[in-house]
């Protein structure tokens, strides 16, 4: 850990109740405060769940944007705000290089990664390259809350989950009992692609896709394709 890191201010390592890194307790918030937080994710299913979440538990004002690019607007026309939540993986991130450069360009904002299937290193590499935390999609609601105010706090907030596993994050039993094209075509489901726009995305005919789509309603035991989606994302799956 770098010495800028072992600085910054609440960086903390107590386990709380939820199991996750922060103080020796749950903090004691008393009335929800307001929170000003923006969300940018390109999976919009997610990116309504997270709102919701932040929303209803936290009585957050809450701005979403769909990419990389479409949240450095928006922070440079509403900002500043008490935390940016950045996707890993959306469109424009090109990792943690998008990080990089939002903390060089706004020194002052705090920024934290959101991610469902990034290795379990990002959330180190991430802290050392400026941002306050690191949060897993697969949180509850509560425990989503909880890790936001810490960091609008001033905490450094990663689950002491992640920080005990390092290294590569094992693929989940989720993802092992689907092929690697089946993964694709269930990537496009969670955008909310239709059948003829993920067939273009990955050069194949639309009868094809059908056919992923079917088998993976009966894996995935899901009624229809919506259903099928939201198994996926309640799995971790991104």
């Amino acid at each position: 850990m770098s010495q800028g890191l072992q600085q910054r201010q609440g960086v903390t390592t107590g386990l709380n109740t939820q199991g996750l890194v922060g103080s020796s307790q749950t903090p004691k918030v008393g009335r929800p405060v307001s929170m000003r937080i923006l969300l940018a994710d390109d999976h919009g299913m997610v990116r309504e769940t997270i709102s919701a979440y932040l929303t209803t538990e936290g009585r957050a004002a809450v701005v979403a944007g769909s990419d990389y690019f479409e949240a450095m607007n928006l922070l440079e026309q509403k900002g500043p705000f008490d935390l940016v939540l950045l996707d890993f993986s959306m469109p424009g991130m090109n990792g943690l290089q998008g990080l990089i450069d939002a903390v060089a360009a706004y020194p002052d904002q705090a920024f934290a990664i959101v991610s469902g299937t990034a290795p379990n290193k990002v959330a180190q590499d991430a802290l050392e390259a400026g941002a306050i935390g690191f949060l897993p999609k697969t949180m509850g609601a509560k425990s989503l809350v909880n890790a936001v105010r810490f960091m609008i706090a001033g905490e450094t907030f990663v689950p002491a989950s992640v920080l005990a596993a390092g290294g590569e994050a094992e693929e989940s039993a989720f993802e092992k009992q689907l092929s690697q094209r089946e993964k694709q075509v269930l990537t496009g489901l969670c955008k909310g692609q239709s059948n003829k726009e993920i067939a273009r995305d990955l050069d194949l005919q639309e009868v094809t896709i059908k056919l992923h789509v079917r088998t993976l309603c009966k894996k995935l035991n899901a009624k229809n394709r919506t259903q099928a989606a939201l198994v996926a994302k309640e799995a971790g799956f991104e």
